[in-house]
């Protein structure tokens, strides 16, 4: 015969101080990669991380411990490392929908390597082992931030990379077709062109995005852009790594 199962609200069963700290540990840690991801304005920023962490977690927490009514029975056999396994698996379904094909380049995967690896934080946390879990969160960061600086030492003839040009101009003096040729004529290609016509009949304006790739200065570019009169606003952003 069985012992009573332990009441519901005992802290002692698993559910205790250690626990609470464990999951404040994953708290933290997926945050600090979710907020990394955040600032490179990635699709899973920090609300998915945080969230995949903390999830990760608990559910070691419960393979650990949610099943302590039932241990001791003669019918009952209890792997807790089932738990872990099918978080792995489960995992790879978010990652998989942050991975997309656009012409010829695969894109997300750094961010779904991200998600899987703050998985894996949150399961060590979960699972009582913090400091890995911590040097797992500092050895992200190496990689996230000191790679690319590393391999643009290593690597100085770069690929084209893809840019994300919005300007704001005023509409009728055919300033668009001019504002292009000083891409191309700076070394860009032009991808895609979207214009949008902004409400407004005292100053007609519009808004255009250009999706542009080259090797050469930006910097260079939005200047020379904005010496032309006409031009309200430009913004330039980097769309081209594979995160």
């Amino acid at each position: 015969m069985s012992e009573p199962a332990a009441p519901l609200w005992d802290v002692g069963n698993g559910q205790g101080l250690r626990q609470l700290s464990e999951l404040g540990v994953a708290l933290v840690l997926s945050t600090l990669i979710g907020w990394e991801r955040a600032a490179q304005q990635k699709s899973a920023g920090l609300r998915t991380h945080t969230l995949v962490g903390i999830a990760s977690a608990l559910m070691m927490e419960v393979s650990q411990h949610g099943f302590t009514n039932v241990l001791g029975l003669d019918h009952v056999s209890f792997d807790p490392s089932r738990v872990a396994a099918q978080i792995v698996s489960g995992i790879g379904f978010i990652g998989g929908g942050l991975i997309f094909v656009r012409r010829d380049a695969v894109r997300g995967l750094t961010t779904a390597a991200t998600v899987w690896l703050t998985c894996a934080v949150g399961m060590a946390c979960g699972g009582g082992l913090p400091i890995l879990a911590i040097a797992v969160t500092a050895l992200h960061f190496l990689v996230v931030r000191g790679y690319p600086l590393l391999t643009a030492r290593l690597v100085p003839d770069r690929a084209p990379s893809v840019f994300e040009l919005r300007m704001t101009y005023r509409t009728g003096t055919a300033l668009l077709p001019r504002l292009m040729e000083i891409c191309t004529r700076r070394g860009f290609r032009i991808l895609q062109v979207k214009v949008d016509r902004l409400p407004g009949s005292t100053d007609p304006a519009a808004r255009v995005l250009l999706e542009l790739e080259g090797t050469s200065d930006t910097g260079g570019l939005t200047s020379e852009l904005f010496e032309n009169e006409g031009v309200l606003d430009v913004e330039m952003t980097a769309a081209t790594d594979d995160e």
